[in-house]
């Protein structure tokens, strides 16, 4: 039964994923502030519209529904701060940039995780990101901007592998981090973006 209760998380995320593809529904990012119910707008057939959960640090992917706030300057050598960090939302980690169009490297990690009674609603933040593929966009809304990237690469690490973050850059960029399989620590799905646009 504890096995259930688990994967119930993983299974609800990929079955509504699994059911907007079918229904060939997407998410729509929407900086109108409209309100309507998702329930409104699964019935009317229209695409569902996401808006920024802040406008001060967050990310959103369209593609898998993903609309969390950023956590600024968190520690990637400190378990202790940062399990506190993603309690809250994604972290961003203290050595990488912020979003900037001059050669950078915005580096966000967060968690895939089954074990969402112990951690909170962001215990399974990225546990879609593997459905990510280039040419796929991800925003970020940092200071009231939106930053538009663009994925350029996909790849699995083992173990904790810290070129992701170290790497040197000549162009600004945007890498996301979490453990994989979800619910595991064998190894580091990296997806890496490039900047786009700045609105």
């Amino acid at each position: 039964m504890l096995v259930v209760y688990a994967f119930t998380p993983f299974i609800l995320e990929e079955g509504w994923y699994r059911f907007l593809q079918f229904r060939h529904r997407t998410y729509v990012l929407d900086i109108s502030e409209s309100i309507q119910s998702v329930f409104g707008k699964l019935i009317s057939g229209r695409n569902l519209t996401i808006e920024p959960i802040n406008r001060d640090f967050s990310l959103i992917i369209e593609k898998i529904g993903l609309n969390a706030p950023i956590v600024m300057g968190v520690s990637v050598t400190d378990p202790k701060k940062y399990n506190e960090a993603l309690k809250d939302g994604i972290a961003h980690a203290i050595t990488s940039d912020l979003p900037s169009t001059d050669p950078s490297n915005v580096y966000l990690f967060a968690h895939t995780s089954f074990n969402f009674w112990g951690i909170n609603k962001y215990a399974t933040t990225f546990n879609l990101l593997r459905k990510m593929n280039i040419g796929d966009e991800v925003n970020i809304f940092y200071h009231n901007k939106r930053y538009i990237y663009e994925v350029v690469n996909r790849e699995t690490m083992s173990g904790w592998n810290t070129y992701p973050l170290t790497r040197p850059v000549l162009e600004p960029i945007l890498t996301m981090q979490t453990c994989d399989p979800p619910g595991t620590t064998f190894n580091r799905l990296v997806v890496t973006s490039k900047l786009k646009n700045v609105l």
